[in-house]
């Protein structure tokens, strides 16, 4: 159920390049995709999505979560 809610919301924001990116990228890092669609869910819920994201703009928060998540190694 829960599911067919999330699917329903992300068809509803994405357009169709859009969400074959996501889908090729939960397919490699699903928990990188979970966390991009969280996001994308939240900000449909409050109204913050001017319109259908695009292939390029999701590539930009893909970006963003990349930078927030990337890990920094030191070798001592």
């Amino acid at each position: 159920r829960e599911a067919e809610i999330r699917n329903t919301i992300l068809a509803q924001v994405l357009d169709q390049a859009a969400r074959a990116r996501l889908s090729n990228l939960a397919l490699v890092k699903p928990d990188k995709a979970k966390a991009v669609e969280n996001y994308l869910i939240q900000m449909a819920r409050y109204g913050q999505l001017p319109g259908k994201i695009t292939e390029q703009v999701l590539i930009e928060i893909l970006e963003k979560a990349s930078q927030q998540t990337e890990k920094t190694t030191t070798v001592k």
